[in-house]
C-alpha cells in the first residue's frame, strides 16, 4: 500500500505528542499511566482514516482507545479526524484517544500481557491467495498474539466485506478455541442502527449494498463466564 502523504508529515507528527505515539514500545505496560487513568483499553488494528477510532473515542469517553496503523499518513489524517470529532465539544486534543505508529507484527513489544480488554478488525486486508494466509490479521499466529495482550475481559470485534476472510476467520476462531457471539452475515440488512459506528470502508460498501460481515471471538476467561452466564438466563442453557 502506497500513500501520497504531505510533505513535512514525521514533522508534523513530531508536534502532536497530546496525540501521537511515534514510540509505543516505551508505554508497554504504562499505557495507563499515559492515559492517567485505569479505564480499559481498547484497540483498533489498521485504523485506516481514524473515522472509527475517533467516534469510539467521543461515544464511549469512559474507555481509552487507541487506534494503530503503520503508515505515517494514516496517522495524520486520522489525527486530523479525532480533533475535528472532538471539535464539537471544543476540545483540541480528544482525552481518551492515542494514535500509534507500528507495524502489529510486534504488537506485543508495545502491550504487555493483560494490557487490553478489546480489539477491534475492522476491513482488514483479506490477503485472498492462499499463499499469504499467514499475513491475515486473524490466523492463528496473530491470535496467539492478541490472547497474550487481552486481560480475562478480553474480546475481539471483527468486521469484514471479504466472504473469504470472514469464513477462514470463523474457522480459525473455532480452530483456536475461541467463543464466538454476536455473529452477522448482513449486519446492516435490517437498516443502520444510530448505535453502531461504521469506518470509513464500511460507509462506502454499505452504500454500494454490499454485504458487512461480522462476529466477537471470546478471548478472556471472566468475558466467557459472563457469556456462558448470560446465555444460561437468556436459553437456560
Amino acid at each position: 500500500m502506497r500513500l501520497r502523504g504531505r510533505k513535512g508529515i514525521r514533522e508534523n507528527l513530531e508536534q502532536q505528542e497530546d496525540l501521537v505515539v511515534l514510540d509505543p514500545g516505551q508505554y508497554r505496560g504504562k499505557w495507563a499511566s499515559l492515559f492517567g487513568n485505569d479505564l480499559p483499553i481498547h484497540v483498533e488494528f489498521g485504523m485506516g482514516k481514524g473515522q472509527f477510532i475517533s467516534q469510539m473515542s467521543y461515544k464511549h469517553q469512559q474507555v481509552n482507545f487507541i487506534g494503530v496503523d503503520m503508515y505515517d499518513e494514516l496517522i495524520r489524517r486520522a489525527s486530523e479526524k479525532g480533533r475535528n470529532v472532538w471539535a464539537q465539544e471544543g476540545v483540541d486534543t480528544p482525552p481518551n484517544l492515542k494514535l500509534a505508529l507500528f507495524n502489529i507484527e510486534s504488537v506485543e513489544k508495545v502491550f504487555e500481557p493483560g494490557e487490553i480488554e478489546r480489539l477491534y478488525l475492522n476491513f482488514s486486508d483479506p490477503w485472498p491467495k492462499s499463499k499469504h494466509a499467514r499475513r491475515r490479521l486473524t490466523h492463528p499466529r496473530f491470535l496467539d498474539k492478541y490472547s497474550q495482550i487481552l486481560n480475562d475481559r478480553g474480546e475481539i470485534h471483527f468486521k469484514t466485506d471479504s466472504v473469504t476472510l470472514f469464513e477462514f476467520s470463523l474457522n480459525s476462531f473455532a480452530d483456536y478455541g475461541l467463543q464466538m457471539t454476536n455473529i452477522s452475515l448482513d449486519l446492516h440488512r435490517e437498516g443502520l442502527n444510530e448505535e453502531h459506528v461504521m469506518t470509513e470502508y464500511e460507509t462506502k460498501f454499505v452504500g454500494q449494498g454490499m454485504q458487512i460481515h461480522r462476529c466477537e471471538a471470546i478471548v478472556g476467561k471472566e468475558a466467557l463466564d459472563a457469556y456462558r452466564k448470560n446465555r444460561l438466563e437468556k436459553y437456560g442453557k
